[in-house]
């Protein structure tokens, strides 16, 4: 498919998606849309002066077989309303060099990592600088600015003696925090975190008179907890500088090997440091009892915001942190979704303050943290538990056979009767298979209540006993049959 049918198609879809039970759920945007390595931020909607969004920045895993992308897309939320995700469009593609003139020889773009975002007050009004993080030789910090939070963003830093090469001192996964003074600092590494303060007049080269900081907290090499790996992200919440970051686990921590599917934090009174371990922020692997309830393996990239519903004599009364991160779908690392969960955080002011972050939980809600309503039929490819061989794709759970577990949270059992019909939609790998069964669970797939079975057939309807139910509950559907061949895909579900 052509970029341009490509990004047609997204115009049509993100149109037709704004229905109930279509965004805001894990993953929030729509499943055919991967946008990983995803940096949140909350802007003033240029269209709607006064009011704020939650702008998505993030690399784009439309290649299939390779991470990543030749463009980077935006997608955006009122801040009030966090399930009306809208595509804002391609925001910047880096094909042309400083003279208008192809970047490469066979006329496509840089594939782009992982990007940030910042904004600061030029002449009183706001300029937003993009970091795209191309690899690509002589361009690995190229900086794009413009006037709107979605782009398009257009180079700033285009070298004076090279139209194919940038100016600046970034590397792999850059990071960009504007202080309130106004300072400008930069965050990047892979396998080895440095840091330093930029120039405000390039936003992209070193501050005359300081100096990069190398290994200004340990990596993965290195004695110590720290274990920094990449994805560096840097926010301010009151007086205190967080970084968050990917953080390889050591071997046997949280009872499994070794992995680079961890977010992390550290904090510091100063946005260059000396920073404390603060803890794990998410682990993609959605561990339990030291075995992986989701894909295995992979790697994640994410940060936090905050939403303040309600100031009082400019103090926030009410606020709402929550964390963006990705998942792997499918039997590969290529096609990462975004995720979100809600963040417990409680600083400490003052020099030598703690903060304390607790650890979020992968779930299926994302920003609807009252429970899903299965009323409304829910994808299967929601599943936030999947074991047994079970592989989450873009539409369905796939690869069901004797012993899997596919599994939801949180569900909201309020309002229904005692007894309730389950409806599941399956697509039959293994018809032959007649004595196949379907357990339907609530809150443990293996001590918990068991609301209904069924055989397995293409449609299946199960009576369920919901009596004394009400409330959040996770929900599990396990799979039985007499072997071990796959035996049918999950696609969708829904109770009446």
């Amino acid at each position: 498919m052509t970029k341009l049918s490509y990004h047609t198609l997204c115009i049509v879809l993100s149109t037709l998606y704004i229905v109930p039970l279509s965004f805001a759920q894990n993953p929030f945007l729509p499943l055919w849309e991967h946008v990983p390595d995803a940096e949140p931020y909350v802007f003033e909607d240029p269209d709607n002066p006064g009011h704020q969004r939650v702008y998505i920045y993030g690399s784009h895993d439309v290649l299939g077989d390779a991470y990543c992308g030749r463009d980077q897309v935006v997608w955006s939320a009122p801040a009030e309303d966090l399930t009306a995700w809208r595509y804002e469009g391609v925001s910047f593609t880096s094909v042309y060099d400083r003279d208008g003139n192809p970047l490469n020889p066979n006329g496509e773009g840089d594939i782009l990592f992982a990007p940030d975002v910042t904004m600061r007050m030029e002449n009183g009004k706001p300029v937003y600088y993009l970091y795209p993080n191309t690899q690509a030789e002589g361009r690995y910090n190229m900086v794009a600015k413009s006037d709107r939070p979605a782009g398009p963003f257009t180079v700033c830093n285009w070298s004076a003696d090279d139209p194919k090469r940038v100016e600046g001192i970034m590397g792999f996964d850059p990071a960009v925090f504007v202080d309130d003074d106004g300072r400008v600092y930069g965050y990047w590494g892979f396998d080895e975190a440095y840091c330093a303060e930029l120039d405000p007049a390039t936003m992209a080269t070193l501050k005359p008179g300081t100096s990069i900081h190398r290994a200004y907290i340990p990596s993965r090499h290195d004695p110590g907890i720290f274990r920094f790996y990449e994805a560096s992200s840097m926010r301010k919440i009151e007086d205190k500088y967080i970084l968050i970051y990917s953080r390889w686990t050591a071997p046997g921590e949280f009872g499994m090997a070794d992995n680079n599917y961890t977010l992390a934090y550290a904090y510091s009174d100063s946005p260059l440091g000396p920073f404390t371990y603060g803890g794990t922020l998410i682990d993609g692997r959605a561990p339990e009892n030291g075995h992986p309830t989701a894909h295995p393996r992979g790697n994640t990239h994410g940060s936090l915001f905050c939403i303040e519903n309600k100031m009082v004599n400019g103090t926030s009364l009410n606020r709402k942190y929550f964390l963006v991160y990705h998942r792997q779908t499918g039997s590969d690392e290529y096609h990462r979704q975004t995720m979100a969960a809600p963040l417990s955080v409680h600083v400490e002011p003052g020099k030598g303050g703690i903060v304390t972050i607790a650890q979020a939980e992968y779930t299926s809600e994302g920003f609807r943290t009252h429970g899903l309503d299965p009323r409304q039929p829910i994808p299967a490819a929601l599943a936030c538990y999947y074991t047994g061989g079970a592989i989450v794709t873009d539409s369905a759970v796939t690869n069901i056979r004797n012993g899997s577990v596919v599994g939801y949270k949180y569900l909201n059992f309020d309002g229904f009767k005692r007894k309730a019909i389950f409806h599941l939609s399956l697509k039959m790998t293994n018809p032959s298979k007649s004595n196949a069964l379907v357990r339907v669970r609530l809150d443990n797939p293996q001590k918990g209540k068991e609301i209904g079975h069924s055989r397995i057939e293409e449609k299946v309807s199960i009576p369920l006993c919901l009596k004394n139910v009400s409330g959040k509950h996770a929900l599990f559907f396990i799979f039985e049959s007499g072997d071990g061949n796959p035996q049918c895909d999950l696609l969708h579900f829904f109770i009446e």
